[in-house]
């Protein structure tokens, strides 16, 4: 099976395409600036050319569906459906934040625990064990202060993700790991996309939406005196 996969949740816009496990062609860049709607279509076009196939082959579209970025969601979410509803094919839904825990599982951490920076000393977060991947807590918008996660004070812990950076600060756990540069990527989804695919646990395409987890802030301007 033939999956393009997209994750724009973050500042990192990623594109990957995998025929079942074996990933055949990934395009990302992370930018501060957020890019996903001046790069997204350009890199699911260099991962269909990298993998040497076109739209028509694709058998599903997976996409990382949040929490993150409210505009990157909603992007990466429009294309997803886009290419799902031109192309009649299913639409397979993963939590962002399971992409981030891969490259860290079976590393001898107790648990790894993903903090997506959501401005201030706020953090998109949930626990997962070090060993399985499975999630032990729920994914929750957290703010963070001094007591925060001090019931894994005793634990291996690695807390990945930009919101790492703001979290090292500030957390009382002297012995746990940080890795900053950590973010959602369209190549993790390739697994719970399979599994997801095999089992046909599919969203309807027509009223999906992405986790926000949180209504989006705009900014308002200020009048002119």
């Amino acid at each position: 099976m033939k999956i393009l996969h997209i994750e724009t949740s973050s500042k990192n816009c990623s594109v990957a395409i995998s025929d079942g496990e074996e990933l055949l062609c990934v395009c990302e860049e992370v930018s501060e600036n957020y890019k996903q709607s001046e790069s997204l279509h350009t890199f699911v076009e260099w991962a269909l050319e990298g993998a040497e196939i076109s739209l028509k082959d694709l058998d599903a579209v997976s996409l990382g569906m949040g929490p993150g970025s409210y505009t990157g969601l909603r992007i990466g979410s429009s294309a997803a459906k886009g290419f799902c509803y031109g192309l009649q094919i299913p639409l397979i839904a993963v939590n962002s934040l399971e992409t981030m825990i891969e490259p860290f599982l079976s590393q001898n951490f107790d648990y790894i625990i993903p903090l997506l920076d959501a401005r201030r000393m706020e953090v998109y977060t949930a626990v997962f064990d070090g060993i399985s991947g499975n999630m032990i807590t729920e994914t929750e918008a957290k703010i963070l202060d001094e007591t925060s996660f001090q019931e894994f004070k005793d634990k291996k812990v690695i807390f990945v993700g930009d919101g790492s950076t703001k979290a090292k600060e500030i957390l009382q756990l002297p012995d746990a790991e940080f890795s900053e540069t950590a973010y959602p990527s369209a190549k993790y989804l390739v697994k719970k996309a399979v599994g997801k695919f095999n089992n046909k646990e599919f969203e309807d395409v027509a009223y999906f939406e992405p986790f926000y987890l949180k209504e989006f802030q705009g900014v308002k301007k200020k009048k002119a005196e």
